[in-house]
């Protein structure tokens, strides 16, 4: 058995929780440092598939953090609540690794594991090389992240330079040099920004925000692992796709 000091110490050398954004919610959100837990898992997210298989006395790592904004009634029929309450009575603690983790490890993984490259990473965007047809990039992305039919805004038939950031990182789009960069990949892409990016000739792929981030678990479970840490990988779901079972 770990105490959670412990853990939270080899997690901060791993990925400074001080790098997280002002807005964001990393670090232990639930539970007592002192505490000792029996098991470690790691997820993406929290849902209820996940909170029911977890043994009892243990600590749960994820990317996305549940509590994020301030809560100022606990309604347990309804999100989050009604996770917090599981938790608690199963006493589980939680630990998030959010933009923290994007900026020290997520996107350059994502990335080089794409272009088989490495790129050149500035907070929370990473740059690769690429020069490739737009066509044959939207296909290694579907082949590489598992994607269906990303939504596209091509400008150009060449794509020379790609900028790349995982989940949700539209709001960004304007630290992109668009004299440098022909393409923007990243998830959550709306149908205004779409229009923008198109307007100033910046071409965009979305690359889903689950499917950008689900290898959360897989890179910190290597990284404990160098570091005599055991973590069980927990089965994260994309809310889109439950139906079909992906």
């Amino acid at each position: 058995m770990r105490k959670i000091e412990d853990i939270y110490a080899i997690l901060d050398e791993i990925s400074p929780f001080e790098l997280q954004e002002r807005w964001d919610n990393s670090g232990l959100l639930m539970g007592d440092k002192k505490e000792e837990v029996q098991n470690i898992y790691i997820g993406l997210d929290v849902d209820i598939e996940l909170v029911k298989s977890l043994e009892e006395n243990s600590l749960l790592i994820t990317h996305h953090p549940l509590i994020f904004k301030g809560l100022k009634k606990f309604d347990f029929s309804k999100y989050p609540a009604n996770l917090i309450r599981v938790l608690i009575k199963k006493n589980i603690s939680l630990i998030s690794m959010h933009t923290n983790f994007d900026k020290t490890h997520l996107n350059r993984y994502v990335g080089e594991m794409i272009f088989g490259k490495e790129g050149r990473c500035e907070n929370f965007i990473c740059y690769f090389d690429v020069d490739i047809k737009f066509s044959k990039l939207e296909k290694l992305l579907k082949k590489k992240l598992n994607l269906k039919n990303p939504k596209v805004v091509k400008t150009k038939d060449r794509i020379k330079r790609v900028a790349i950031c995982v989940g949700s990182g539209m709001g960004l789009v304007k630290e992109v040099d668009m004299t440098d960069v022909q393409c923007f990949l990243t998830g959550d892409i709306k149908y205004h920004e779409a229009f923008e990016a198109k307007s100033e000739g910046l071409g965009l792929i979305d690359i889903g925000h689950f499917e950008s981030e689900i290898f959360f678990s897989e890179i910190l479970q290597n990284e404990l692992k160098q570091k005599g840490v055991f973590g069980i990988m927990s089965d994260s779901k994309n809310p889109f796709n439950e139906k079909e079972g992906i």
